[in-house]
């Protein structure tokens, strides 16, 4: 089904501190060359000590906010896709409307792991095509916080961004973008896959929980979390696709969720795309989870303001998949404001 909603306007942020797997690599004793070989990635970005999840979050949505030219007091709703709050309670996107200068809107956060922002995208959309006002979508997490400090294979991997993107019910004088289908799908069979034990209703916060470690963000059985990702992802790709009434070939970019290296080569591999459509700042950026597709968008723009047609596919812990395929105007159509 085709919403009648458009992004408008992309934007992120990014965090102050950047660390080169070499730093990480001599501090957790692993091999010269390791983290890179594994997952692709050179270097991440992580959040200074005074940042946190919603200074990055109202940093991409000003500049989403300005890549649009709309006025923040025209936005309706936030919808903030986080695995990392600044508070368990109260939720953080209010504070993202008032940061942003639209104290008034509505605000809520999403909790859809690295597969949050293709949620939220539906969410926003569905939103904007009822109720006729724009919305903020955006994904920000500082995971570098949720981490263990002696776990290599989740600190080569994690980092923190934000990306986000306007969505309004109408198009603009400016390029624009509308949602051509999206799909979403869960499977809960390899929930414990990647988890957070201690701090839900099942496992509070106690002195126990903190000094085994339960408050990390632990990758439990990463052969299954490779194995399901790519399966996922492809799924929810190719079903997004079918919708949309588009096969592989009609693509100008496909930007995965950022996971990791090895993940996107098999998943790019299984839908028959090759790597020179797959937008990939994964070597400098890292994994920011829910915040990597929207930041690669952003990027991406920066260099190709009508980027096309555009698969975003992710998979995410839940397990969680989802896709949407967005086809920005073409350079010589017309555009009605």
């Amino acid at each position: 089904m085709t919403l009648e909603a458009f992004i408008v306007g992309t934007g992120h942020a990014s965090p102050g501190v950047t660390v080169e797997s070499t730093i990480l690599e001599a501090e957790l004793g692993l091999e010269p060359g390791w983290i890179e070989r594994r997952t692709g990635i050179r270097s991440r970005r992580v959040c200074s000590a005074d940042q946190a999840c919603s200074d990055l979050a109202i940093e991409a949505g000003i500049a989403a906010l300005d890549d649009a030219g709309l006025d923040p007091s025209t936005v309706g709703l936030v919808v903030l896709a986080t695995s990392t709050p600044d508070h368990l309670l109260p939720p953080t996107a209010p504070r993202v409307a008032a940061g942003i200068g639209a104290p008034g809107a509505g605000g809520f956060d999403l909790a859809g792991a690295c597969a949050g922002f293709v949620y939220a995208l539906g969410v926003g959309a569905g939103w904007t095509a009822a109720f006729g006002a724009p919305v903020l979508v955006v994904a920000s997490n500082v995971l570098s916080r949720r981490l263990d400090p002696a776990d290599a294979g989740s600190r080569a991997v994690f980092a923190d961004g934000a990306g986000a993107v306007v969505l309004a019910p109408e198009r603009s004088a400016r390029p624009a973008a509308r949602i051509r289908a999206l799909r979403v799908g869960s499977d809960a069979r390899h929930a414990d896959a990647i988890r957070v034990v201690a701090g839900g209703s099942v496992h509070p916060f106690d002195a126990d929980a903190l000094r085994e470690g339960l408050h990390f963000l632990r990758i439990e059985r990463g052969s299954v979390v490779f194995q399901e990702a790519v399966r996922g992802m492809v799924r929810a790709s190719r079903a997004a696709l079918d919708d949309a009434g588009c096969t592989i070939h009609d693509l100008d970019a496909w930007i995965p969720h950022q996971a990791n290296r090895r993940i996107l080569d098999r998943a790019g591999n299984e839908l028959g795309l090759d790597s020179a459509r797959r937008v990939d700042i994964l070597p400098t950026w890292g994994n920011s989870s829910a915040a990597s597709i929207p930041t690669a968008l952003s990027l991406h723009r920066r260099t190709t303001p009508r980027p096309g047609t555009v698969l975003l596919s992710a998979v995410g812990a839940g397990l969680l998949e989802a896709a949407a395929v967005v086809e920005w105007d073409r350079d010589d159509e017309e555009r009605h404001p």
